[in-house]
């Protein structure tokens, strides 16, 4: 594969991971409803300016309405509401460390699911390895030790399986152009955002320079940007090589974490991070068909 696809796969990934350090950026100013609604917002703008510019066509798929409302809720409204809601008591580092949970309850949610794609038993393995990667993660939170709170920080792990819940939705929304699928489905949940957000903070109040640049950083380039590369980039590389993003996320997001927000991250919590890591190369299953298993 050629370097400058790797390369791309790189800059997603620290991108992703970095979102974690522009949501504690924005939670200095603003409350965490209004973190995920700006996201999310400018996240559907630009794929709109971008569908524009290149002549694509703006009507609504022709899927069914509810399947599309329920992708957005699950892809959008919820996971980006409880990473700002949660980061409140909870480390950046933790929250990208979490965030990598995502294809670990792809596989869970999966295996239940209706048609659903049933677990083989190294996934099943996996599974279990990034639940005892989280357990590990929270233990020093639930000694009084570390800078999250252990009952946010098990909370966080919804946003991953709303994750997993979204990317089943998706099998229904197969026939949809990927980037037409982002600005519609990321246009209701703005619509589903707005009420909640606007009954419980009221309008918000931007006087630094700094908000509105993670949020320009975390609407435009790490929303909408990104996921229009990620999908210019799936049919080059495959969808299984564009999956290690999720291995390589983390990495930026405790970067961040620890050396620009002083964060704390102890040796166990790095353990925990490595048998979550162990979990994923599980899931992932290319290292084990070296070796007839699957």
């Amino acid at each position: 594969m050629p370097f400058k696809y790797w390369l791309l796969i790189f800059l997603l990934a620290a991108g992703w991971g970095s979102s974690f350090f522009f949501n504690e950026i924005l939670l200095r100013e603003l409350g965490p409803m209004w973190v995920a609604l700006g996201r999310v917002g400018m996240g559907a703008l630009g794929c709109w300016l971008w569908m524009v510019s290149t002549g694509k066509n703006l009507s609504l798929p022709k899927v069914s309405i509810i399947v599309l409302i329920a992708f957005a809720l699950f892809q959008y409204s919820l996971p980006l509401a409880i990473y700002p809601l949660t980061q409140q008591y909870i480390t950046s580092s933790a929250a990208g460390i979490v965030n990598a949970m995502t294809p670990i309850m792809v596989v869970l949610v999966s295996h239940f699911w209706p048609q659903g794609e049933r677990a083989t038993w190294p996934k099943l393995i996996g599974v279990a390895l990034g639940f005892a990667g989280i357990t590990l993660l929270a233990q020093p939170s639930f000694q009084g030790q570390g800078a999250s709170d252990p009952v946010a920080l098990v909370l966080t792990i919804t946003a991953p399986l709303c994750y997993g819940i979204a990317l089943n939705l998706l099998r229904r929304l197969d026939s949809v152009d990927r980037v037409s699928l982002t600005a519609w489905s990321a246009t209701f949940g703005a619509i589903m955002l707005f009420p909640v957000t606007f009954a419980i903070e009221g309008w918000p109040t931007i006087t630094k320079v700094e908000t509105w640049l993670a949020l320009l950083i975390i609407g435009f380039v790490l929303t909408s940007a990104a996921f229009i590369l990620l999908f210019w980039l799936i049919p080059r590389v495959g969808g299984t090589t564009a999956s290690t993003i999720t291995f390589l996320a983390p990495i930026s997001s405790v970067l961040l974490g620890v050396y620009i927000l002083s964060e704390v991250l102890f040796p166990i919590q790095f353990v925990g991070m490595a048998v979550i890591f162990s979990g994923l190369l599980f899931i992932d299953g290319r290292l084990f068909k070296r070796f007839g298993v699957s």
